[in-house]
């Protein structure tokens, strides 16, 4: 049986998506046809990737719609017929907390989803997944009413990021997948009642052939300075000023620590970035803290390689596919213990915790890997066979496929993901 499906990511292909980009990958190596489709590009400055040409030669963009769009919206409202634009007002009726001007903007998303119908009948679509939860997933909702077409929903964060309307999305959804246990009892307990039967828990992933070692790791030796690694957006939620305050501390006790961060903020370089900037100056630090802006995996690696420890400072991180790239590429990791990490990391076997907005505990980590050559070497090992066992990127592809061609006739439980409620 031919196998193809539509494959949505907001604003792809943007900084952190390299994860999807695996994904497709192990898709496509079994035999599924992916189609990507996007809201639309991201700032120029925010795709580094090696693949990002690829990856835009491959995307269908929604926005700016094209004369061909307007033509296939109104074909696909057309052949929909009334029911399906009565069940979509009704949705748009529905929608609870929504002022005017947000039922309007679900109408907008309404025409958005019968282009996506069209592209769906056009390109032969069996389902399409959706690596969002805000608008995207209106779109996919819309689709679905329009043309019957199946859609699933990957929760990538606490729900409140993702906007209203979330019990109409879930609750008329094929599946849902969410990538830690605390999110899968966090919508469990928020959509009771609105959830599709099959709810499964599949963490993101790296692929461990691509993120291995061709030197092995060395321990800081007091002899050179201390590089500190980094990655992550450059937004506030990461804690990259508390990391920053940390190197100031360490400085000031006279370790010669270096940090180096990778990432970029959602403006391309004009938002918190100039915040960062602002205060490493203000600290003195010009010499010891570098922002990278966007890079791409090959500078991840490398920059991996040569790290004596990777940190970061996130005051919430549902998971953390850099923190895994840095535990496969067994680098000892000091992290702050929020959102689902906890699930990635055990205290002292194959990583390091510490508490959100804390620098001088951050520090206090360091200092204590700098000082513990035995622990930094085992905590790097045992992180690289804790990603292999459980974090490889392979696992989210062959779950999704799993759900999306699994007999009808087959429970949830056949294979091993849990089992939520359904109410339509």
């Amino acid at each position: 049986m031919n196998k193809r499906i539509g494959y949505f990511i907001p604003e792809f292909p943007g900084q952190t998506h390299i994860f999807f980009w695996r994904e497709i990958q192990v898709l496509e190596s079994m035999g599924i046809q992916v189609d990507i489709i996007s809201t639309q590009p991201p700032t120029a400055k925010l795709m580094s990737h090696t693949w990002t040409q690829e990856a835009q030669r491959r995307t269908t963009y929604l926005t700016p719609p094209t004369l061909r769009n307007f033509w296939g919206m109104g074909l696909a409202l057309f052949q929909g017929g009334l029911k399906s634009w009565m069940a979509c007002l009704q949705i748009i009726q529905q929608a609870k907390e929504f002022s005017v001007a947000d039922k309007l903007r679900l109408f907008a998303f309404m025409l958005v989803g019968a282009q996506v119908s069209y592209l769906a009948k056009r390109q032969q679509w069996q389902h399409l997944q959706v690596h969002s939860c805000a608008n995207s997933a209106n779109v996919a909702l819309f689709a679905s009413l329009i043309s019957g077409l199946p859609y699933s929903l990957t929760l990538h964060g606490p729900l409140e990021d993702y906007g209203l309307n979330q019990e109409q999305k879930w609750s008329n959804a094929e599946f849902a997948i969410v990538i830690t246990q605390k999110l899968y009892e966090e919508v469990h307990q928020l959509l009771s009642g609105n959830l599709p039967q099959r709810v499964a828990i599949a963490p993101m992933g790296v692929n461990t052939s691509v993120f291995q070692r061709t030197h092995p790791y060395r321990p800081w030796d007091e002899k050179t300075n201390c590089r500190i690694f980094s990655c992550g957006r450059l937004n506030h939620c990461k804690g990259h000023a508390d990391l920053i305050e940390a190197i100031a501390i360490l400085r000031q006790q006279g370790i010669p620590a270096t940090l180096e961060i990778a990432g970029e903020d959602e403006q391309g370089g004009t938002g918190y970035r100039r915040e960062l900037e602002s205060l490493i100056q203000r600290l003195d630090l010009a010499d010891s803290v570098r922002l990278l802006g966007a890079t791409s995996e090959q500078t991840i690696k490398t920059s991996l390689e040569n790290a004596h420890i990777f940190a970061l400072a996130s005051l919430h991180e549902p998971l953390g596919v850099a923190i895994m790239e840095a535990m496969a590429m067994e680098v000892p990791v000091i992290v702050t213990g929020s959102g689902g990490v906890k699930e990635l990391i055990e205290p002292g076997v194959d990583g390091l915790l510490v508490e959100p907005q804390a620098p001088q505990q951050l520090a206090d980590a360091i200092l204590k890997l700098l000082g513990d050559r035995q622990l930094a070497q085992k905590l790097g090992t045992a992180g690289r066979v804790k990603v292999i066992q459980q974090f490889h990127s392979k696992r989210s592809a062959e779950t999704l496929a799993d759900l999306i061609w699994a007999p009808s006739e087959l429970s949830a439980q056949a294979f091993k993901v849990p089992v939520g409620s359904r109410t339509r």
